[in-house]
């Protein structure tokens, strides 16, 4: 079923500034921003849980793998792609169940450059959505299911942010790719006829080019009218914006190797991850969570969480004995449930056949 979306955005306010994903990804900043969130959270496993015991269920087909067509990772991590540039994510249901429930079994990732929402009246409120230009039922197969972030997508309101990284990006790059110093040849002797002028500035030209020593006589002098990267600010303006962009993404800027302002410090790997999922994570982590946790996917009985704990919070093997330890002495576990959360075998070291 999909979800009404309400809106006050209005695309064509920002005229001029807006851009599309291919040029932010252009930015380097943002490209690891990117790959930042979305790496991880298309990694992570989701588990399905009862919500009266905490119990972890064995997970639905579409948990382990939503689209037919693809791994997880790559379905989740296009999920939170499009979370993170749009603020929405959609995805198509292509399967059901046949138990009468009709909850969906299967879905597929659809990209928002082909989704068009249909509105109301007021333009306040979606009404529908049309996948290459044609509608799609609002429920049942082909209907689609609606994640929408608890940020604005970069997309929507960082468009001048992204534009100037771009630009000077392109200006440092035109600096770069300029052999020679622009400028002008003064001459204070006597005038000259305009085919002497036009061979000397070829030839002044050409010598550069090939970096070659030129010659001026007492009467010429070549003044320059460029100034280097350093002396335009090109440096220090690129690293400003990599610090802004960190701030509109929501990273920490020493993660995307913007050193302005960079004085923070952690005890240890795992507490920098924490941080990191709690403060830019888990708005996204939430969003993806929430919806697959809601009844018309998941029974109101369960609900889904992701296992950033399985691998990206994952403590180092000597912590996560000494944790284990203390929960065996104290009798919250069992041996057998030890050897599960250390991944081993049921017997802890059989062989097993395959």
């Amino acid at each position: 079923m999909t979800l009404p979306e309400y809106t006050n955005y209005n695309y064509f306010a920002t005229a001029g500034k807006f851009v599309t994903r291919q040029e932010a990804l252009s930015v380097p900043s943002i490209k690891k921003a990117r790959d930042l969130i979305c790496g991880i959270i298309g990694t992570s496993p989701f588990h399905l849980y009862r919500k009266s015991t905490g119990q972890e269920l064995a997970s639905p087909l579409w948990l382990e793998q939503p689209d037919r067509n693809q791994p997880r990772q790559v379905t989740m991590a296009y999920t939170a792609d499009s979370l993170f540039f749009y603020g929405v994510a959609y995805w198509e249901v292509v399967e059901q169940y046949a138990d009468g429930t009709g909850r969906p079994s299967r879905f597929a990732w659809v990209a928002n450059e082909r989704v068009t929402p249909r509105y109301n009246e007021n333009s306040t409120l979606v009404i529908g959505y049309s996948v290459d230009g044609r509608v799609r039922p609002m429920d049942g197969l082909g209907s689609l299911i609606t994640f929408q972030s608890l940020n604005d997508g970069i997309l929507n309101i960082g468009g001048q942010t992204i534009r100037a990284a771009i630009d000077a990006q392109y200006a440092a790059s035109v600096n770069a790719r300029t052999p020679i110093q622009s400028g002008y040849i003064k001459n204070t002797g006597a005038d000259l006829p305009e085919d002497q002028i036009v061979g000397l500035l070829a030839k002044w030209k050409q010598s550069r080019l090939q970096n070659n020593v030129g010659y001026l006589n007492a009467a010429l002098e070549f003044k320059t009218t460029s100034f280097s990267p350093k002396e335009m600010g090109y440096n220090d303006f690129l690293q400003f914006l990599a610090t802004e962009i960190a701030r509109m993404c929501n990273i920490p800027a020493y993660m995307l190797s913007a050193d302005m302002n960079n004085s923070l410090t952690y005890a240890n790997v795992i507490d920098e991850r924490r941080q990191f999922v709690d403060m830019s994570l888990r708005p996204y982590i939430e969003a993806v969570e929430g919806r697959l946790s809601m009844n018309d996917i998941t029974s109101n009985q369960n609900y889904v969480r992701a296992g950033l704990d399985d691998g990206f919070l994952r403590s180092d093997a000597l912590t996560r004995l000494q944790v284990t330890e203390k929960l065996l002495s104290l009798g919250l576990i069992t041996i057998e449930q030890a050897r599960e959360m250390e991944d081993l075998t049921p017997n802890g070291s059989e062989i097993i056949d395959v």
